[in-house]
Order: C-alpha cells, then structure tokens, then sequence
C-alpha cells in the first residue's frame, strides 16, 4: 500500500524565499525542511547563535503544532552550524524545547547558511 505524500504549510512561522515545502507528511513519518531562526513578525534572523536556536526551535514547535504534533514527536534532528565553538549556546537552547527523552541528533559544521545564518535545524518526527 502506498501512502499519500502531503505538504505541511505553516502560516505560524517566516516563509522561505527558497523553492521548498516547510515539510512533508508521509505516512507516520513527518519530514521538515530546515528551519533558521527568522523571526514570523519580522521576517529577520534573531541576533546571535542562542536566539537564532531558539527561534528555529520555535519555529518547529509551531510548525509540528499546526499538524497536532509536538517536540516529544521528534526521533531525529539534524543541526547545521556555521561556528562549532558556539555549540554551548545552541545545546542551551535546543535542551529548552524538551522536557523528556531527548531525540537523536547530529551536528555539522558547515562553511556558511542561507540569508547569513548561524544555525539551521531540521527535524523528523513520527505519528
């Protein structure tokens, strides 16, 4: 049996200016596209690495929320970061969104980030 493959479209959150679904839903599974830390009201990066972690925590929480799903829904993130010596402030921020069991994570240094990021976050999730 196949499963049908939906888009998620959060208003909740900045839209990307990149051609790109904020996620997908396939079967149990929930897939998002990475999130920056942009802030919905303004659509600007936050200042700094912990509140561009944290809106980017935000803006998955809102996005999971919109489809009746929440942080503890999370079984895996993948974390971009273009300063790896700021992995402190990023772990400060992420482990402020979980309550319980933490999901698995991977973390990568990368040379640079759309709109000049610091950190983007991207998340699966199951049903």
């Amino acid at each position: 049996m196949g499963y049908a493959k939906r888009e998620i479209d959060c208003n909740r959150v900045a839209k990307s200016k990149s051609p790109l679904a904020q996620g997908i839903m396939y079967g149990d599974l929930v897939f998002l596209s990475g999130q920056l830390g942009k802030n919905p009201d303004t659509g600007r990066l936050e200042d700094g690495t912990y509140s561009q972690t944290s809106r980017a925590m935000e803006n998955i929480r809102q996005i999971l929320d919109s489809i009746g799903l929440g942080m503890e829904d999370i079984i895996k993130t993948t974390i971009y970061m273009v300063d790896m010596s700021s992995i402190a402030e990023v772990n400060k921020a992420y482990s402020d969104y979980f309550q319980a069991k933490l999901p698995a994570r991977s973390c990568v240094g990368v040379a640079e980030l759309a709109g000049g990021a610091v950190v983007e976050i991207e998340i699966i999730a199951g049903r």
